[in-house]
């Protein structure tokens, strides 16, 4: 990249909230044509620095130049005038408008009446889409999309601002291996049209797959920038974290015992899942894979009485119980950690210490139905400094964390909850290696402590370090269950794909 003019260049860029200093003269050049990764752990600056990029924010001090000349945005509508555009984590989907009216919302061609002229709008979407290689109609309604075809719609949106630098937020974070594939050849062909591209991922795989050159951020500080050619996972974790993780993962158990603390038995839900078997071991963290919509959410919501059932039998500790209502799993011990934590998960708008015992406020009421204050702040103070959530401030509300610290809030909820199964649904969603690593060592702990535990993820390095045993769903059944044996990422997608199922139906050409 040496000797050419970068499109973008940021010099001693800072940033400070009241007394809390978010970015700390972060310097960082970005290359016409080039994918330029920026990472760090969940509060390293990112997100903050990439809003002033966009206008969002506005610097407290430092320089940013575009094509060498120094500019100054005070709002999104200047950053995109400029041609910078971002794709964020949370998309900005009006979802009762067709796909057409999304890409070119408060932008569409008018006729002398001020009317829209539909058919234009449609052509020109399409022939955005027909140029990004996109099936997507563009008259249908956007509710209809899936999470990756809204994507590849705000992918759109910034094409059709013309827009020479996209920024493009954990793109991957809800996407499946295929969806993930078709994303990067999307921004592979971004990239040979000279556009360029600035990615933000904690998936360091997709990193080292896509990106020319890479950002470090650590606490508010630039640590630097590596050529990803030149680099390696181990390089860039270290300057990521400060310090090197040589297991990423923590050692499998070793008290795994016969005792079954939760036993699943012919759990049935029509169109979703049947006739669903399995028990969980005292000891043990049992993992669920499979792809997306093979019903390992289905099944957890189930047991946690958030969908009912329509046959199938639960055991707690050997002892029949019904569970019809989240309300009463709780009060059993049994908690969920959901996988939207936006949505379902916590309330976004309330402060930190609020969400860490909303699932247990029956413990911090007195007799005469008053909050016991003191105790729930010290319960708050203790899942603060035990997740190292950040900011250490738990007034603040959860919609201003980001996203892999509101994850920790999320899980600080229900381990306040003192749960005895704990069912966690795509737990590092979002979140920086560092955390990924905590969180993991985390799950460990209380597996080793007797907790029931059981991970559903979509990432299977993360099923495959982290379970004792992996239960494999494909079309609402369970297809495998690997126990101690062996199991490769090949041995799960054989199983996970439906691949086995032909083979037992005799459909195997």
């Amino acid at each position: 990249m040496m000797g050419k003019q970068p499109i973008l260049s940021l010099e001693k860029i800072t940033k400070a909230f009241a007394s809390n200093t978010v970015l700390n003269e972060v310097s960082m050049n970005v290359y016409p044509g080039s994918i330029h990764a920026v990472i760090g752990e969940n509060g390293a600056g990112k997100s903050t620095l990439m809003k002033i990029i966009g206008g969002i924010y506005t610097k407290d001090s430092g320089e940013i130049c575009i094509d060498g000349k120094s500019v100054t945005y005070t709002s999104p509508s200047q950053a995109i005038a400029a041609g910078i555009s971002i794709v964020h984590q949370e998309l900005s989907i009006a979802e009762n408008l067709s796909v057409a009216h999304n890409v070119f919302c408060n932008r569409e061609p008018i006729n002398a009446f001020g009317f829209i002229r539909e058919k234009e709008l449609n052509r020109k979407v399409a022939a955005i889409f027909l140029k990004l290689g996109v099936d997507i109609d563009p008259k249908d309604r956007t509710a209809n999309l899936s999470v990756a075809q809204q994507q590849l719609v705000e992918i759109a949106k910034a094409v059709s601002q013309n827009s020479r630098l996209i920024i493009m937020d954990e793109p991957t974070s809800s996407l499946s291996d295929k969806e993930v594939d078709y994303l990067y050849s999307i921004v592979d062909g971004l990239k040979a049209e000279g556009i360029s591209i600035i990615f933000i991922s904690h998936k360091l795989n997709e990193v080292f797959r896509v990106s020319d050159c890479i950002s470090v951020l650590r606490d508010g500080n630039m640590i630097g920038t590596k050529e990803t050619s030149e680099t390696d996972m181990n390089e860039i974790i270290s300057m990521m974290v400060g310090r090197h993780i040589d297991d990423l993962f923590p050692p499998k158990s070793t008290k795994i015992t016969d005792e079954v603390i939760m036993e699943v038995s012919g759990y049935t839900k029509h169109g979703m899942f049947e006739n669903v078997n399995f028990s969980l071991k005292k000891g043990e963290i049992l993992g669920f894979s499979g792809l997306v919509g093979a019903g390992r959410t289905e099944v957890a919501r189930a047991i946690f009485g958030a969908d009912p059932i329509d046959a199938g039998e639960l055991q707690l500790h050997g002892q029949k119980v019904k569970i019809k209502y989240p309300k009463t799993a709780i009060a059993k011990g049994l908690c969920y950690l959901t996988e939207d934590r936006k949505l379902l998960g916590l309330f976004q708008t309330t402060p930190v210490k609020w969400n860490i015992v909303s699932a247990s406020l029956r413990n911090f009421v007195s007799i005469f139905g008053f909050y016991k204050k003191a105790k729930i702040n010290a319960q708050s103070i203790e899942y603060l400094k035990k997740l190292d959530i950040r900011p250490f401030n738990d007034e603040i509300q959860v919609i201003n964390l980001s996203g892999g610290n509101q994850q920790k809030v999320l899980l600080a909820k229900w381990l306040s909850a003192d749960p005895k199964v704990l069912i966690v649904d795509e737990p590092t969603r979002g979140v920086d290696v560092g955390a990924k690593s905590q969180i993991h060592n985390l799950l460990r702990e209380l597996s080793e402590a007797g907790i029931g535990v059981i991970v559903i993820s979509s990432e299977q390095p993360e099923i495959l370090g982290l379970c004792d045993r992996v239960l494999v769903f494909c079309e609402g059944k369970i297809t495998k269950d690997f126990g101690n044996t062996a199991v490769t990422q090949e041995d799960i997608m054989k199983y996970a794909s439906g691949v086995s199922l032909a083979e037992n139906r005799g459909e195997k050409e």
